[in-house]
C-alpha cells in the first residue's frame, strides 16, 4: 500500500514521527509531502497535496496532520473523490473505514497523543470497507461532487 502523508507546523512532530511508524513498522510506501519543518504554514496547501494523489491514484490512502485535524479535513474533502474525516479514536477510524470507505484520515497533532495517532492510524490502514448497504450511501456522498 502507498500512503501519501503531509501535516501544517502544528502537526509537524507527529508528521515526521508518523512517517517512520508507516515505512518502519507497518513497512509500507510512504510518500512524504511536507512540509520540510516546522515553520508556519498554510494547511490547505498540504492538504490540497495529499487529497490530489488520493483522488488520482497516486497513493491507495492520504494521512493528514494539524493541530486538531479539523481544517486539514474540510480542505481535503473538497477534492472530489476524497472522503476526508477528523478522527480522534481508533473506534471511530474502523468505522470511518468500514461504513464511509474513507481515504484520507485527518489527525490531531495538538490534542492527540502519538500511540493513539499510531493506532488509529494502524486501523484506518488495515480496515476493509464492508460495501453492502453502505455502498449506496457513499455513492450518494460521492454524487454531491
Amino acid at each position: 500500500m502507498r500512503v501519501a502523508i503531509a501535516s501544517d507546523h502544528a502537526g509537524f512532530e507527529q508528521k515526521q514521527q508518523l512517517v517512520d511508524f508507516l515505512a518502519q513498522d507497518l513497512k509500507l510506501d510512504v510518500m512524504d509531502l511536507g512540509p520540510d519543518t516546522d515553520d508556519r504554514v498554510d494547511y490547505p496547501d498540504y492538504a490540497a497535496l495529499v487529497a490530489r494523489a488520493v483522488a488520482d491514484g497516486s497513493v491507495d490512502r492520504g494521512v493528514l496532520v494539524c493541530g486538531t485535524g479539523i481544517g486539514m479535513a474540510l480542505a481535503a474533502d473538497k477534492v472530489a473523490g476524497v472522503r476526508a474525516s477528523s478522527i480522534t479514536t481508533p473506534d471511530f477510524a474502523d468505522l470511518f473505514r468500514r461504513h464511509n470507505d474513507g481515504n484520507v484520515i485527518c489527525l490531531s497533532g495538538r490534542f492527540v497523543d502519538l500511540q493513539v495517532n499510531e493506532e488509529i492510524l494502524k486501523v484506518f490502514l488495515t480496515t476493509e470497507f464492508e460495501g453492502g448497504r453502505h455502498a449506496q450511501r457513499v455513492a450518494k456522498i460521492m454524487a454531491l461532487d
